[in-house]
């Protein structure tokens, strides 16, 4: 599966806020999309509860997959997005 890996960018890593947001676009994309910490266990993008699991703080890397790429580029930017702004 394609991937990339991107540094998280919220001022105060993937809480509740980002990681509903990041859930919601990955749900609209239709297609699976994990997020993982590097060398880590994958997640389903499509749950905040999960995309919280992983303990994200800003300047974590995070690898984001799918076999999507247009779901790959959006989840990578918006986990790099300061989505608290």
């Amino acid at each position: 599966m394609p991937s990339t890996t991107v540094t998280v960018g919220s001022s105060i890593g993937l809480h509740a806020r980002p990681a509903a947001l990041i859930a919601e676009a990955a749900t609209a994309a239709g297609v699976p999309v994990t997020l993982s910490l590097v060398g880590g266990e994958p997640v389903d993008a499509n749950s905040a509860l999960m995309i919280m699991t992983l303990g994200a703080t800003q300047g974590t890397e995070v690898v984001v997959a799918s076999d999507d790429q247009a779901a790959l580029d959006k989840i990578a930017e918006l986990v790099a997005a300061d989505l608290d702004a």
